[in-house]
């Protein structure tokens, strides 16, 4: 148990520091601060959750206490929480018949997405309880810091680059931040996830096998969620807000579905590399396409994709999956 106590406060440490040096401000320190969840899903996943809740709790109490209680109810809201469930259910297995069967990879991307909707969805009565308030609310920081960058006095117009109208801007970007901040958090946190649990495989304390991320596969009320988190998101209420968030956390699941399409048709091509980097670095750098991914793993719920282009018999699908 002093191991595991040991682990969870060096790893607490050790995120509190990574989550702190934002404030630096250096561009160097946003990759470090996206980084902040790894030692808790990596003390948890490597070692014991117990583990992760004591690294999680280090780090938001060590944070509270040099900043406030804003800091302490930030990263344990936003990093601590979310990093120690998903390395829960990373270790979580059940005993069947025959050996044990681990919680699915899927199950966890769905429980990301959730999570990731919960944790911006406590940010939105920082900024107003009802939309337009929230709205409002968020265009004036978004102006502020437009303001700043363009260097345009308070008692001047607000002018933009290219003759953009300043307030149709501010509408947009009230309206596509929070859902897109949602998924963003989404995707560190499974990235994170990932590199912990590589980590610990190549330390060898990996307790769980490795699992086949090509063949992942969503529950069944997936679709169902999204369905109705799409339906509510025209709503003009901080309930369609919320909805919006959601249904852009699931997006983003879809998207990592199509990726995991993309990787599964070109097992058997020669030129399964160019593919695989011109899809992934198309994606980076231009980020729209992430749309048609999330129509591809979509289409792969729907009609199987996968299923229907399975790799030839003498394809050898023992190899590391990707």
């Amino acid at each position: 148990m002093l191991q595991v106590l040991l682990i969870g406060l060096a790893a607490g440490v050790a995120s509190a520091l990574l989550f702190a040096s934002l404030a630096t401000g250096s561009l160097f320190s946003i990759a470090l601060f996206y980084l902040a969840p790894l030692p808790i899903m990596l003390a948890g996943i490597a070692y014991n959750p117990v583990a992760a809740l004591i690294a999680a709790i280090t780090a938001a109490a060590g944070l509270g206490i040099g900043g406030g209680l804003w800091f302490f109810l930030s990263h344990l809201a936003s990093i601590g929480v979310p990093a120690y469930v998903l390395s829960y259910l990373v270790m979580l297995a059940r005993h069947s018949d025959r050996d044990l069967e681990w919680f699915p990879p899927g199950r966890i991307i769905f429980a990301t997405a959730i999570l990731a909707t919960i944790t911006t969805s406590l940010t939105v009565p920082v900024f107003g309880l009802d939309l337009d308030t929230y709205r409002a609310t968020l265009k004036g920081v978004f102006e502020r810091i437009l303001r700043a960058q363009f260097s345009t006095p308070e008692g001047q117009a607000l002018k933009l680059p290219n003759g953009a109208n300043p307030k149709a801007t501010l509408e947009l970007l009230a309206t596509i931040v929070p859902p897109t901040a949602a998924a963003l958090s989404m995707a560190t946190n499974l990235v994170n996830l990932w590199l912990a649990a590589r980590i610990s495989r190549v330390s060898g304390l990996l307790k769980r096998p490795w699992p086949d991320l090509t063949a992942v596969t969503f529950p069944n009320i997936a679709p169902i969620v999204l369905l109705v988190a799409i339906g509510l998101s025209f709503l003009g209420t901080i309930v369609g807000l919320i909805a919006g968030i959601l249904s852009a956390c699931l997006l983003m699941g879809y998207a990592i579905l199509g990726f995991a399409v993309i990787h599964t048709v070109t097992r058997s091509t020669s030129a399964r590399v160019p593919i695989l980097g011109a899809t992934w670095l198309t994606v980076i750098v231009l980020g729209w396409p992430i749309v048609v991914m999330s129509l591809i793993g979509l289409a792969d719920g729907l009609l199987n994709l996968r299923g229907r282009m399975n790799p030839p018999p003498n394809f050898p699908t023992n190899k590391p999956n990707v």
